[in-house]
């Protein structure tokens, strides 16, 4: 069994904030298999068989504890089913990286996320993969902590529904054939618009004339 944590908080009023894009993630994974979200005692469960019949068992979870304790949600399922960190993968916002920006990571430091930061703790080990969706550091004089709990604006829809379609992908391509692969497939993801390509400089010479052809000599004439 396959453990994904989709990071977020619980409520209609954190439910479209930049903090929550790992719980879309993980609800278009849900959706995609026809499953059913249950309540468990610190977070919402389902299980889903992703990859060819029979499919690789995954249970995703959303914690119900806020960010801040999400791993009193996780460490006791984490338990439960006698998983390896190599079977766990967190689906978190990252603010180091631009919107539009999708990476997977394994290991390392929290990096300031919150989710993680308690993760890490209960957990006892930084060794499990991250899936990291950049929201972009917010703008100048803003608090980054207001930033995360912002609305997307509705000029980010287009991108955002590419990045959580693209982020389901993913989760399922980690999910059957492993970090390895998941990594070379969607690393490289970044749906920032792309600048124009320079206009080459107009020439200041002009353009030499072909030399005219010698005239081709009519059939029959000498």
């Amino acid at each position: 069994m396959k453990l994904v944590v989709g990071l977020g908080n619980p409520g209609l009023k954190y439910a479209q904030t930049r903090h929550n894009v790992g719980w879309l993630v993980v609800d278009e994974v849900a959706r995609r298999a026809g499953a059913t979200w249950l309540k468990e005692k610190d977070a919402e469960v389902c299980e889903v068989r992703l990859g060819p019949t029979p499919g690789e068992k995954v249970l995703l979870v959303k914690p119900q504890t806020f960010m801040n304790a999400s791993g009193k949600a996780v460490a006791p399922l984490f338990s439960f089913y006698k998983l390896e960190l190599g079977d766990l993968l967190a689906v978190q916002d990252d603010l180091d990286s631009p919107f539009g920006l999708l990476k997977f990571r394994m290991g390392g430091r929290h990096g300031g996320q919150n989710g993680v930061r308690d993760m890490i703790r209960l957990l006892g080990s930084e060794g499990f993969a991250r899936l990291k969706i950049g929201i972009s550091r917010p703008p100048p004089g803003r608090d980054p902590a207001d930033w995360v709990l912002s609305k997307w604006h509705p000029d980010e829809a287009a991108t955002l529904s590419e990045l959580v379609r693209l982020g389901a992908n993913a989760v399922e391509v980690w999910a059957t054939r492993g970090l390895a692969e998941a990594q070379g497939q969607f690393n490289g993801t970044d749906l920032r618009p792309k600048p124009p390509a320079p206009t080459p400089p107009a020439s200041s010479e002009s353009e030499p004339q072909d030399a005219e052809a010698p005239a081709k000599p009519v059939q029959g004439v000498p």
